[in-house]
């Protein structure tokens, strides 16, 4: 099934005239309506006049996190707030918010993006649609409330948390679409056991499932242990929030909604382009969006392009799953290691289950990493000599990937903080400046 079959499935050469057109309509307008841009553009020597078409943007400079947090609230929105109908704000782990003005073409855009995020994982206006991601100033709640009605789905905005509540209406409503991140679906596969729950109550059939990394071993995890076909969708509220970037039912590749923004991939270090199929950092310029449109807005996370026509008949360029961010990377010893990595490792290992922490000290001016890895119920019962066995090859496994040592602690069932929203991962004890 294809939402928007004359835009998802133009040719590149069309695709290429669109994207110019409303490169040059967007560059004019965040040159005369936000300062910022202006000031950006002049200091490189650049004017409107300068940008004719897409082979133009490696000319533009560069949009950050900080950049919006420098702003904040509202100095990068390229309209009056008179002419801005939501706010959206991303959490503020440096004291503030990333805060999104969207017109009301703006929604419109996103209902838009998002029907082709549901349709692609297969969802019809017939399906149920348990959104139990966070409503409010996150976008995920409200993002794929709107593109579900907009499909005509049954949407059941259930929101995050409350677990319990979360299985009965999924039981009573027939719920056949789960939207929620990666890491609480395990939580509620895991929680349909202990509660007892008769499987053939659960009619799921589709996972969409996004707003943190995840890798193809923990999406094997929630097929397996959820009966659903697991979609990766990706967005992220500078953006415009889900919607960006989603799976089809064939798995390979998420297609970005180029008509809507642009994908560029950059290496980390040098910020020069790289071409198609090479691995580096995601870019995006928003060529629609009126509130606050991004120019080459950079997204941190690592992944590829490709520009083949997809077996499902789209000729949206696909991005590969993300392997990780470019600045969330952990360098130990010199190493350069993404949590990603380890949990791959680790969810093929059978004896064990999919939650795990990673905690990073400084001892004696030495990097040391400790792995806990939460066995299964059942193995940990087993012979103490039987649980050093699996520690050492669970250490094994670790050490010859990372090539370097590494503490493994096995810890019991359900010690693992569990997560209703992103499962967090990491501790860093270090002092790094």
């Amino acid at each position: 099934m294809i939402w928007n079959k004359t835009n998802e499935c133009m040719q590149r050469d069309e695709m290429i005239t669109l994207q110019s057109e409303k490169l040059c309509e967007l560059i004019d307008r965040v040159y005369f309506n936000v300062p910022y841009y202006r000031e950006k553009m002049q200091k490189d020597g650049l004017g409107p006049d300068d940008i004719k078409n897409v082979d133009d943007l490696k000319k533009l400079p560069f949009t950050t996190k900080d950049d919006l947090r420098d702003n904040y609230p509202f100095g990068l929105f390229a309209l009056p707030t008179s002419e801005i109908i939501r706010l959206h704000a991303s959490s503020g782990t440096t004291g503030k918010s990333t805060v999104v003005g969207y017109t009301r073409k703006d929604l419109a855009t996103w209902s838009e993006v998002v029907a082709r995020t549901l349709t692609c994982a297969g969802v019809e206006r017939n399906d149920f649609i348990q959104i139990a991601y966070g409503y409010g100033l996150f976008t995920g709640g409200l993002g794929l409330h709107y593109g579900g009605e907009k499909i005509g789905a049954v949407v059941i905005p259930v929101s995050g948390g409350n677990t319990g509540r979360q299985l009965q209406i999924m039981q009573d409503f027939n719920t056949t679409v789960l939207a929620c991140t990666p890491s609480y679906a395990l939580y509620l596969a895991e929680s349909i056991d202990e509660m007892n729950i008769d499987r053939n109550k659960i009619k799921l059939k589709t996972g969409v499932f996004g707003a943190e990394p995840w890798t193809e071993n923990m999406r094997n995890e929630i097929e397996k242990k959820l009966g659903v076909k697991a979609i990766d969708i990706y967005g992220l509220s500078e953006i415009i929030g889900p919607g960006v970037a989603s799976e089809c039912i064939f798995q390979n590749g998420l297609h970005v909604n180029e008509d809507h923004f642009i994908p560029e991939i950059i290496d980390p270090v040098t910020l020069e382009p790289l071409s198609e199929g090479e691995e580096g950092e995601l870019v995006f310029t928003t060529i629609t969006k009126e509130g606050l449109p991004l120019v080459r807005y950079r997204t941190r996370d690592l992944t590829s392009l490709n520009y083949q026509e997809c077996e499902c008949g789209r000729t949206l360029v696909r991005m590969k799953k993300c392997t990780g961010r470019s600045d969330d990377m952990l360098i130990i010893r010199g190493v350069n290691i993404f949590p990603s990595t380890i949990e791959s490792i680790l969810l093929e290992i059978s004896e064990t289950t999919p939650h795990y922490l990673l905690i990073i000290d400084r001892i004696n001016n030495m990097d040391v990493l400790q792995v806990l890895v939460e066995v299964d119920q059942q193995f940990f019962l087993d012979r103490i000599g039987q649980l050093e066995s699996l520690k050492q090859k669970i250490r094994n496994s670790l050490e010859s990937t990372l090539g370097i040592g590494v503490d493994v602690k096995l810890v019991e069932h359900k010690t693992i903080e569990r997560s209703e929203g992103k499962a967090k991962r990491v501790i860093d004890k270090r002092k790094l400046t």
